[in-house]
C-alpha cells in the first residue's frame, strides 16, 4: 500500500502537468494547503512571475478570521486573491489544486475566487 505522501505526489504531478499543458495562455491559480494555513497565487508560467498572492497569514485575512485552518479562512483567501488578480487585470485563470482533493478548504477557496470575479 502506498503512503499518503506518495499518493499526494502522484496526484500533484498528474494535475499540475495537465494544467500547464491545457492552460491556453491563461494564468494559473495555484493552491498550497498546510496544516496551519492556506496560500493561493496567480502565476504566469510563461514569464515565471507571481502576479498576485494571498494567504491566511496576510494581515487583511487575519483581521477577519481567528485561525487559518478552517473553511472560513480559505474563503477569505479566495476573495482576497480574486480582488488582487482583478486589480492586475487577470480575469480568467486555470485552477491548480496541486494534488489536494477538491474538498473542504480547497473547494471553499475556489468557490470564493469565483464569487470574487475570477472565471475558471
Amino acid at each position: 500500500m502506498k503512503s499518503a505522501k506518495e499518493l499526494y505526489l502522484r496526484r500533484r504531478h498528474r494535475t499540475s502537468g495537465k494544467v500547464r499543458v491545457n492552460n491556453n495562455g491563461r494564468m494559473r491559480l495555484a493552491v498550497f494547503r498546510s496544516s496551519k494555513h492556506i496560500y493561493a497565487q496567480i502565476i504566469d508560467d510563461v514569464k515565471g512571475l507571481t502576479l498576485a498572492a494571498a494567504s491566511s497569514v496576510d494581515l487583511e485575512v487575519k483581521k477577519e478570521v481567528e485561525k487559518g485552518t478552517n473553511v472560513e479562512a480559505a474563503s477569505h483567501v479566495g476573495k482576497v486573491v480574486a480582488q488582487r488578480a482583478i486589480k492586475k487585470g487577470v480575469n480568467e485563470v486555470v485552477f491548480d489544486r496541486g494534488g489536494y482533493l477538491y474538498h473542504g478548504r480547497v473547494k471553499a477557496l475556489a468557490e470564493a475566487a469565483r464569487e470574487g470575479g475570477l472565471s475558471f
